[in-house]
């Protein structure tokens, strides 16, 4: 599997990905609402997605909401073999784009059998409880809601659970109730909150997603990014993707585009190699020198 962009973690003996993966939120429309504004074009990206070895799609029903969904049924089922496709539960969308927070474990549970049939399957790979609001974290218990996921992973409706905008004490309670093997947090260059829960993943051999890689709606701008990507002949965006992946052993990456240019200059990144000055330079850029594991 050596064409897969920037190799694969094994997180279960049934779930290995590609550590570059794909985040579908930005196929969805203007404030991930509504259709894309080129049905064909998202079309297109999905299917290059796969032929570039990519085998790790992040999705959710609430981008659109159900859009992403559909479009990767219409663009990939039925689905590869080695591909795995990773969604989350815990939000609906309002029908003013508002992000409505919906976590009672009844509603939870709804939300997986509409993930299970917009996406096509009769079991998902992997479900993540968005515990927390993005940046907005608590330490609220989340027992009662990973414990409905739990339940339907008995039920066999999904293989493998994970968590989303989570602490680090919510990562072990559920952790308690049932095996964690993703962990997906804001977490990029300038954004370095989670720096020793980064650790804990690496040393668990649960994977770490950064979503927003590249900062998200407010991309990352630094005189230091800039300077390290001209000196490595590449873009900023590139060596921010890289340096998330060299971050630790279990990191991986899905950043979103609705353009197959800028998806293939994104695949790129995991084949470029921050040497140890850069990464020394680019760990300044929040303040602190977090170490590798």
């Amino acid at each position: 599997m050596s064409n897969v962009p920037g190799g694969t973690l094994r997180l279960a003996d049934d779930l290995v990905i590609s550590r570059m993966g794909y985040g579908a939120m930005q196929l969805a429309g203007p404030h991930v609402f509504g259709p894309p504004k080129d049905h064909d074009a998202a079309i297109a990206v999905l299917r290059e997605v796969v032929a570039l070895g990519i085998t790790h799609i992040d999705t959710s029903d609430f981008y659109g909401p159900y859009v992403t969904n559909q479009l990767i049924k219409e663009a990939l089922h039925p689905y590869p073999a080695d591909l795995r496709i990773i969604t989350k539960v815990g939000a609906r969308r309002g029908p003013d784009a508002s992000w409505i927070m919906s976590r009672d474990p009844a509603e939870l549970k709804a939300q997986v059998h509409e993930n299970l049939e917009h996406l096509g399957v009769d079991v998902l790979d992997a479900v993540n409880l968005r515990a927390g609001d993005n940046d907005r974290l608590n330490d609220d218990s989340i027992a009662e809601q990973f414990g409905a996921l739990a339940e339907l992973q008995k039920e066999g409706l999904i293989r493998h659970l994970g968590l989303s905008s989570v602490t680090a004490g919510q990562l072990a309670e559920a952790q308690a109730i049932a095996p964690v093997v993703t962990v997906q947090n804001l977490y990029n260059l300038a954004q370095r909150r989670d720096d020793a829960l980064v650790e804990l993943c690496a040393r668990e051999n649960i994977a770490f997603a950064s979503y927003f890689p590249l900062g998200g709606f407010t991309p990352l701008q630094s005189g230091t990014l800039t300077s390290v990507a001209q000196r490595l002949d590449a873009t900023p965006q590139q060596v921010a993707l890289a340096w998330l992946l060299q971050r630790s052993s279990t990191s991986v990456v899905i950043p979103g585009t609705s353009s197959i240019a800028h998806l293939r200059e994104n695949v790129a990144a995991a084949d470029l190699v921050l040497p140890a000055d850069a990464i020394a330079e680019l760990d300044g850029i929040a303040g602190s020198t977090p170490t590798t594991d």
